[in-house]
Formats: C-alpha cells, sequence, structure tokens
C-alpha cells in the first residue's frame, strides 16, 4: 500500500478541532513522519498509527506548527522502550534545539538518533522500495519540500515466454530490470522478446510552507499526488505574499502547470472556521482537488 494520512492539517494556531501539520506515508513496510506540529501524538493514537513503526521523520522547517510535536515524540519513543535507530531529516538547527532538550532533562535514550541535515536538493533516502528526495520551497525562512517515489522494476516477466528461451529463474530479478540473456550456446535473447513494460511507479510530493513559485515545478512534475499548502483563499492574497504562503487557486495553478494527478489543499489558516471555499475555489482551476481532512488516508 503507498497512501498518506493526514494527522494535522491546519497552520499556526490549532483552531476548530484543526491542528498543526503533520501527516504520515506508508510505503509498503515504510511508515514516514512528515512534519510533528504540536498535538501530532494525540493524533497518532486517535487514528492510530503506531509510533514503533516510525524510522524516518522529515521536518521542512523550523517554525514551530512544523516541529513542536517532535521532542515529545522522540521522549514517548524512548519511555516506551524502542531500541531501534530513528533517523531524523530536517534544517541544521534542529539537532542543537533537540540536543538541548535532551541534555537538559537529563534524558537518555535507550535508542540511537540520527540527525541528517538537510542541506542541497537531492536524493536523501533510497532502498530497493522507495527513493526520497528533498527540494527547495520558498518561505520566510529555509524550508523543504519532500517527494517519495516507487523504486520498483520497469519491467515485467512472462514466465512461459521466458522458458521456451529456456532462461532461469535465477535470472528473472535481472530481466526484471532490463537485462538481455545469453544462453548456453551465446545467442542473445533480447529482454523485450520475454518481458513487457511495468506501469509507472507512482509518487508523493509534499509541498511545505511556500509562496507560490513555479521554480518547484520540476521536483513535483507528473507526481501521482501533491499536497501544496494552501494558508488563504484568492480575496486574501496579498496576505499570502507578505507571509510567503500560498491561496487554494494558487496550489492549483501550480498542480495545473505541474501535471500532477490529484491535488491535496492543507495548512488552512485559523481564520477559516469552515473550509468549502478553498475545494470551490481550487476546483475551478484544477477540478481534481481535495481538502487534506484530518483522519484521511489518501491512496497514491
Amino acid at each position: 500500500m503507498f497512501a498518506v494520512t493526514i494527522l494535522g492539517n491546519n497552520s499556526a494556531l490549532p483552531a476548530f478541532d484543526r491542528h498543526p501539520t503533520a501527516q504520515v506515508v506508508t510505503m509498503d513496510e515504510h511508515v514516514f513522519l512528515i512534519d510533528c506540529g504540536e498535538g501530532t501524538q494525540s493524533q497518532m493514537s486517535k487514528f492510530k498509527i503506531r509510533r514503533s513503526k516510525i524510522n524516518h521523520v522529515f521536518i521542512s522547517h523550523l517554525h514551530g506548527d512544523h516541529y513542536f510535536g517532535l521532542i515529545g515524540l522522540i521522549t514517548s519513543m524512548g519511555l516506551l522502550g524502542r531500541v531501534h535507530d530513528l533517523h531524523v531529516f530536517a534544517p541544521p538547527q534542529l539537532k542543537s534545539i533537540i540536543d538541548m532538550q535532551l541534555n537538559l532533562a537529563d534524558t537518555q535514550l535507550p535508542f540511537a538518533l540520527h540527525f541528517h541535515c538537510l542541506s542541497e536538493p537531492g536524493i536523501i533516502l533510497k532502498d530497493n522500495k522507495v527513493e526520497v528526495t528533498s527540494f527547495r520551497v520558498y518561505h520566510r525562512i529555509e524550508c523543504w519540500g519532500f517527494c517519495f517515489r516507487q523504486v520498483k522494476p520497469f519491467r515485467k516477466i512472462n514466465p512461459e515466454k521466458a522458458r521456451n528461451y529456456d532462461i532461469p529463474p535465477s535470472f528473472f530479478d535481472r530481466l526484471k530490470w532490463g537485462e538481455d540473456f545469453f544462453r548456453a550456446d551465446g545467442s542473445l535473447v533480447k529482454n523485450d522478446w520475454v518481458t513487457e513494460e511495468m506501469p509507472k511507479a507512482k509518487a508523493y510530493a509534499y509541498a511545505a510552507d511556500t509562496i507560490y513559485d513555479e521554480r518547484i515545478l520540476e521536483s513535483i512534475h507528473d507526481v501521482d499526488v501533491l499536497y501544496h499548502e494552501s494558508t488563504y483563499l484568492s480575496d486574501l492574497e496579498d496576505r499570502a505574499i507578505k507571509r510567503f504562503h500560498s491561496t487554494a487557486a494558487q496550489a492549483a495553478r501550480m498542480a495545473l502547470k505541474a501535471g500532477v494527478k490529484r491535488l491535496l489543499l492543507g495548512h488552512f489558516s485559523s481564520k477559516y472556521e469552515t473550509l468549502e471555499g478553498f475545494e470551490s475555489e481550487a476546483r475551478l482551476v484544477f477540478p481534481n482537488s481535495d481538502l487534506a481532512l484530518e483522519g484521511v488516508s489518501y491512496r497514491i
């Protein structure tokens, strides 16, 4: 399964039973936490997200509504007896903040806490199932977006055809990655004779707090689902520009230009008690726009 579960969809202040930013991306056995605003642990408990499954945390920037819940999560993991490593990807200043909090409380964690400082765009995590890249977004302070892409073989084997060419099963994994095969007599079996193209690997992009800026288009192009902040409606576009945020219409315009398949809107200002206007405004520009609602899991 590849999905994102929204834990918090509000901006700076918790209001109207909405919480500061946090979300969980699930990719098969991986569970990734993106941002960790105040109340994230409570939301995890409410929506049955297991802390022990989270091994990687991605913090977009150092405004409190995106990381004030992190020290509580880390210490809770320790109190619950966690022993396996935790990796935090964040702006470099966060390490000294967390270290200070742990040191002042004389907290001894029973697990290794690894900080990975975000400094340049590019691949920050990769294994045989997932590739995570970071990209710059444009806020009042240094801020990062993240893209999660499946890593999967790009060819599907036709076992009957492979057997007809005397290809042993031990070579099948190499066929999946596009290799040709040489038989014992030296004759060549081209890969596309025994395989077919797999569906394109899916991708999810998280565009954290940012003014509308088309420099991010390259990083989010053609993803299946894009989360883009939409703090305000268009009648407050001047305020959005002043505070380095976006409107729902701007988020939709970004989704349209990037050629994404679906847009999720989030990071709503606490001045709005209801959110229907965000969806309506965005859908005029990009019809496949939805609110990122807390507790809902969206399949990628």
